[in-house]
């Protein structure tokens, strides 16, 4: 099923929107990766400034699975669980080249230091001939660290990303994590979660209709989600099929 755009003249309400965290993300099958990066949000925020070991031995954390399956957002909790407590932290993608540059004129600065810091890598398989050789000196400065911790998601375990052979290899040595799709009876709980962190009420026929008539992707249901919550207070109306029908109605 070809899946329409949000209606482009709805602007959404970003100030609204909670921000990702290991708390709003189901973890369906993904119990252990999710235990793991719980135990280490727990330890940076029961002392975050002077820890003396990295609880991950100088490895790293590579999770891998389809599009929908929460790997940005895990990134992005990460990311926020670091800021939170108070932690220097570096989110770097293949879309934002500075970043990568500003990150590596810190890593011999981070790898000194006793202060954890956070790095975290979306979309690991997009990344391109320049970018991989930074990967690559990035994991060995964090080898070779006191205490940073490196987050990084693909769309492939690493023994299948089209990436050269060393950057594959070192990616697996550190621990590696598939997600998993939800299901539509997890996608439901998962979105009725969503609703109630920002304080919306649903009519009970409004999500299965959303999931059978209209979107299944988590990415796009939960920017829906977004989309109701603001469509609902400006129109001062309760989210029921009537008014869904008419938010996505090409205009």
């Amino acid at each position: 099923m070809n899946t329409p755009p949000l209606p482009r003249q709805f602007a959404l309400d970003l100030s609204h929107i909670p921000k990702a965290s290991l708390a709003n993300y189901l973890p369906s099958k993904d119990l252990a990766l999710i235990s793991t990066l719980q135990s280490l949000c727990k330890a940076w925020q029961e002392n975050p400034i002077n820890q003396t070991s990295n609880p991950l031995n100088h490895r790293w954390i590579y999770w891998w699975g389809p599009e929908g399956s929460g790997r940005t957002h895990l990134l992005e909790a990460m990311t926020n669980a670091a800021q939170s407590a108070g932690m220097e932290y570096f989110f770097l993608n293949p879309r934002e080249p500075i970043s990568w540059v500003r990150l590596e004129e810190k890593m011999s600065a981070l790898a000194q230091s006793d202060a954890p810091s956070v790095i975290t890598v979306d979309d690991v398989d997009a990344l391109d001939e320049r970018f991989v050789g930074a990967l690559f000196r990035i994991l060995n400065g964090v080898q070779a660290s006191k205490n940073i911790h490196i987050f990084m998601a693909g769309k492939a375990a690493p023994a299948n990303l089209e990436l050269r052979e060393d950057l594959r290899t070192r990616l697996g040595w550190g621990l590696v994590f598939q997600t998993q799709l939800l299901d539509d009876g997890e996608k439901i709980q998962a979105l009725e979660q969503a609703a109630k962190a920002r304080g919306l009420v649903l009519s009970p026929e409004v999500l299965p209709w959303l999931i059978n008539r209209f979107y299944r992707d988590m990415p796009n249901l939960m920017a829906l989600i977004d989309a109701l919550d603001a469509y609902s207070l400006e129109t001062k109306r309760a989210v029921t099929l009537p008014l869904v029908r008419e938010l996505l109605q090409p205009k």
